[in-house]
């Protein structure tokens, strides 16, 4: 029976089941296609990360002996459409049976289930194998529950898949080390540089502009750092591993303005696209902590195991359960545009203009600068979530709507009303001020609230918190702060209103 198979530019897994034997009969495709380009304004180094290790998948496959073809963003015969090349293709080898693994974004999976609906042949969907999860493991597990707490899913998926498991005792007796894992960076240790490849990418830049894609934020044409193929990806891993392992959980929530990445793996782009694993990439990392217990705390890395068996499998868990529903919440009914700055990177808050500036540079923030930086700052001024994950889906080269939507309107925006946290994730400049530089080098202050020199998070949070006061009345774990803004003199509360409305109203002057 003549097969032909579907490889989407997120799934190159070169350990997937369907490698494994050599059929003349079977016919791989993948597709760099407008419409996966254009559906939403992508990062340069977005665009070119996707394409380079398509490209490089392709040719790996091809050189293990399997039949494919592979359609380049320019090729004179390429549709630009998903249908339209699977139907292209069928006749063109006279294709029996379609096959596609299952994707990980809703829209491509309705697609794909209507492609299948129409298609006169037979069709089968099979699993990415990459995931610990199925995509209903994580609403089974939360069956008949109100509260959809993250940590009790963490500790039943590494009790389920034995990960820092003494028996069944958590490694450490300890189950997590959140606690742990928020010093300041102050210096004190050296950040090694980041694993870069230095890639000549001009070639593929010139086909993206001449495609007519258009994109966003900036590139080093000679010097591209991210890793496009399997081989660069362990690379990284392994750099990971022995250069920054042993401080990562300390500074895992740390900003520092002259260390982009601090201890960070920058892994998730290697991860999302599955090149690699999320088990190889944990196995790898417990396997070498057991290795250098010495000098490497079991606080480093749960923390890290933490970030991947936990959370990003919660998340996309969430995604599932959710859809298509998640897409339109806005609980909180906030409707303001994201001010130009969010694409120059100009502003005068010291803090925004690192996370935005290094967004556009690198297509790369961590965990804390998109949340309680960028996210911060686009709740306080309510900005309209479909704003917020535009921007998000499009900027960082791991964004992934099934990743990017849960943490951004869920976890950062607060749209769906808490089903992921059950609070809002705002703060003050306090919070940024704790754990970074950025504030004694900024334009503003950090400590006044109100006047030309106030910094704005300080204003907008004590706004926010009174826009919203009626919504989070009954919330328990906003109780004390309520408290705190109630017993702001009536007066102070009006000038820094009026402050905050003027940020909103004008927030490229800030």
């Amino acid at each position: 029976m003549k097969k032909l198979r579907l490889i989407l530019g997120d799934q190159l897994n070169l350990q997937h089941s369907w490698l494994k034997d050599i059929d003349k009969n079977t016919i791989y495709v993948l597709a760099e296609m407008r419409q996966e380009s254009d559906y939403v304004k992508h990062h340069i180094q977005k665009v070119v990360g996707f394409f380079l290790s398509m490209r490089n998948f392709y040719t790996a496959i091809t050189e293990l002996g399997h039949q494919a073809t592979y359609f380049h963003i320019n090729d004179v015969e390429n549709p630009q459409n998903l249908e339209k090349i699977i139907s292209l293709l069928i006749e063109k080898h006279k294709i029996e049976k379609f096959e596609y693994q299952l994707p990980d974004e809703y829209r491509l999976d309705i697609q794909l289930k209507s492609i299948c609906e129409s298609l006169n042949i037979k069709s089968e969907a099979f699993d990415s194998e990459h995931f610990y999860t199925t995509r209903t493991e994580l609403s089974e597990f939360y069956e008949g529950k109100k509260l959809l707490l993250m940590e009790n899913f963490y500790r039943n998926m590494r009790k389920k898949h034995h990960v820092l498991m003494d028996g069944s005792t958590p490694t450490g007796n300890q189950w997590n080390y959140d606690a742990d894992n928020r010093k300041k960076y102050k210096g004190e240790v050296p950040v090694p540089n980041e694993k870069n490849f230095h890639k000549d990418v001009k070639a593929v830049v010139s086909e993206i502009e001449k495609a007519g894609i258009v994109t966003f934020g900036n590139i080093d044409l000679e010097n591209y750092s991210w890793p496009t193929s399997r081989e660069q990806c362990l690379e990284v891993l392994d750099y990971f591993c022995s250069n920054l392992l042993e401080h990562f959980g300390d500074y895992e929530d740390a900003m520092h303005t002259d260390e982009k990445f601090l201890f960070h793996s920058r892994l998730s782009f290697a991860m999302n696209t599955k090149m690699l694993s999320p088990k190889e990439v944990i196995e790898t990392v417990i396997n070498y902590y057991y290795k250098n217990e010495s000098t490497i705390s079991i606080s480093q890395v749960e923390g890290f195991v933490r970030q991947i068996l936990g959370w990003r499998e919660y998340v996309r868990g969430i995604y599932w359960k959710e859809m298509p529903n998640y897409a339109h919440m806005n609980r909180l009914n906030n409707t303001n545009k994201l001010p130009d700055f969010f694409w120059t990177g100009k502003t005068k808050m010291n803090c925004m203009s690192h996370a935005i500036n290094q967004s556009l540079n690198d297509a790369y923030a961590h965990h804390i600068q998109r949340l309680m930086v960028i996210g911060n700052f686009t709740l306080l001024t309510q900005i309209h979530p479909d704003e917020v994950d535009s921007w998000y889906l499009g900027v960082y080269i791991d964004a992934i709507e099934w990743v990017e939507m849960p943490n951004t309107r869920g976890m950062s925006q607060y749209a769906d009303g808490g089903i992921i946290a059950t609070k809002p994730y705002v703060s003050s400049g306090s919070y940024i001020n704790k754990m970074s530089n950025n504030c004694s080098k900024c334009h503003y202050n950090v400590k006044e609230k109100f006047g030309d020199k106030a910094c704005p998070f300080n204003t907008l949070y004590w706004n926010f918190l009174d826009e919203k006061r009626s919504y989070f009345k009954g919330n328990q774990r906003m109780g004390m702060m309520l408290n705190l803004l109630n017993k702001i003199d009536p007066e102070e509360l009006y000038k820094i209103k009026v402050k905050a409305n003027s940020i909103i109203e004008d927030m490229d002057s800030f």
